[in-house]
């Protein structure tokens, strides 16, 4: 098996951070994303949407979407848990993966996709769109700061996938000046503890 990689795209990361929790080793191959390379036909054979990252397995099955290849691996290598140990608490780190996605993830993704050069001419780009993207992420980073006050993870007292979405989220934001301010001091805790793990650099 392996997998098609993106070094400067954040879902990529997201599985790059989840297997090295898990101690896994998985050869990846780097697709040229800056050359289009992912919307190539041949590409699209693997991944129709055109995304990185993609898992092909052996028998040359392919499984796209960063939370799809996470639960393929959670299933395989359930230790340490990253997405919950019982039905109750995997519904609840699913809970928080999804607002990590929906609340954070996404509108840093859409402040990037709609404002920045490299999408220019590859999507139809809407910078006030792209404001009001930055805005959301800002009042979801307050939001999770308040979040945070009385847990250490973001779904409770465990690191989880949930961590993992938000930390690329937030160091995604970077690009588009979106960053986490002085007074969400619990928000900052976290932020050291989790992209200080050696899981972090993957």
């Amino acid at each position: 098996m392996k997998i098609y990689d993106s070094k400067t795209a954040p879902n990529p990361r997201r599985v790059r951070i989840f297997l090295a929790e898990k101690g896994v080793q998985v050869p990846y191959e780097e697709v040229d994303i800056v050359n289009a390379v992912n919307r190539s036909p041949e590409f699209r054979r693997k991944n129709p949407m055109g995304t990185v990252p993609v898992l092909e397995l052996d028998d040359g099955t392919c499984i796209a979407e960063s939370v799809a290849i996470c639960r393929y691996f959670e299933e395989l290598y359930p230790t340490p848990p990253l997405m919950g140990v019982d039905a109750r608490d995997k519904a609840i780190v699913e809970m928080w993966q999804r607002r990590m996605e929906f609340e954070l993830l996404w509108p840093i993704a859409n402040a990037f996709r709609h404002r920045h050069e490299f999408f220019k001419g590859r999507i139809p780009q809407v910078p006030e769109f792209a404001e009001v993207s930055r805005q959301t992420a800002e009042r979801n980073l307050s939001w999770l700061n308040e979040v945070l006050a009385d847990r250490p993870f973001i779904a409770g007292e465990r690191y989880t996938i949930a961590d993992i979405t938000a930390l690329c989220a937030i160091d995604f934001g970077r690009v588009s000046k979106i960053r986490i301010q002085p007074e969400q001091t619990h928000l900052a805790r976290w932020y050291e503890a989790v992209s200080t793990r050696p899981s972090a650099k993957a």
